[in-house]
């Protein structure tokens, strides 16, 4: 078993695959369009599908934005140097909506920013 992709519903897939490609340094592997249903799939990551867990951004071409169910929390994303991640996050615009520091009673270093549709992405220091 293995956990192959989590779906997002994005209302501007070019600014989504900016935000994770360029932003969060995620490859675009592959996309495709459905003509017949309208929606566009692009699935991003740090590697290929064969062994890496990827995201799949969906556009459904008639629907720009969408209602945050209370039910989703958010993805992770570990990171190298978060405080220079946060910086450069910042700095394109990006909402660092919990800068870097400790978690409440521990060690690890997290923050917290909001793609461009308002989904929570966790970044841990590695």
């Amino acid at each position: 078993m293995q956990l192959l992709h989590t779906m997002l519903r994005v209302g501007n897939l070019e600014r989504s695959i900016q935000f994770y490609t360029e932003l969060l340094g995620m490859k675009l592997l592959r996309q495709s369009d459905n003509t017949e249903y309208r929606y566009t799939l692009a699935f991003v990551g740090y590697g290929d599908e064969s062994d890496h867990t990827v995201l799949e951004l969906t556009y459904n071409w008639d629907k720009d934005s969408y209602d945050m169910g209370e039910a989703y929390g958010h993805i992770a994303i570990g990171a190298d140097d978060i405080y220079q991640l946060c910086d450069k996050l910042e700095s394109q615009g990006a909402d660092v909506y919990r800068k870097p520091g400790p978690v409440l009673g521990g060690e690890t270093v997290i923050a917290f920013v909001r793609d461009p549709d308002g989904y929570a992405i966790e970044l841990i220091q590695k």
